[in-house]
């Protein structure tokens, strides 16, 4: 009985302690999202909504598959902020030597920095395929 007494504390002890532990993994804090796969979500084939940004460095990131739109045009603008890119779809072909598949990703310029605290209109136009899904992030 005194032994259960003694290992209960030190199990809920180790158990804590682990659970302390900070991880060296970074999260990257998401300032914008939205997932584009309902062409409701545009206006005239364009999708256009309106976000407050704090200054810094921030990166766009996305999850497409095969259907998302080939060409992804981006606009973010502010008082004295101005990008816009077109993002390019491309598969890699993986093989495992069982199974042949694709992985996906935009190709383009993906990093911005913001000069101020800022208002943005962001402006996405999948050039016509409004169908395609994909999500797209922007990454403190």
């Amino acid at each position: 009985m005194k032994k259960i007494l003694v290992v209960i504390p030190i199990i809920i002890g180790v158990i804590l302690g682990i659970g302390l532990i900070p991880t060296e993994k970074s999260e990257d804090k998401v300032e914008y999202h939205i997932t584009l796969a309902d062409p409701k979500l545009y206006n005239n084939g364009i999708f256009v909504d309106s976000f407050e940004i704090k200054k810094g460095n921030y990166q766009f990131s996305f999850v497409p598959n095969g259907d998302s739109p080939t060409t992804l045009s981006i606009i973010l603008k502010g008082d004295s902020f101005l990008f816009s890119e077109d993002f390019e779809l491309q598969g890699t072909l993986h093989d495992t030597g069982i199974s042949e598949y694709y992985t996906w990703d935009y190709h383009g310029v993906k990093e911005i920095q913001i000069p101020k605290d800022s208002s943005l209109e962001i402006t996405i136009d999948p050039n016509g395929n409004l169908v395609g899904p994909v999500s797209v992030d922007l990454k403190k």
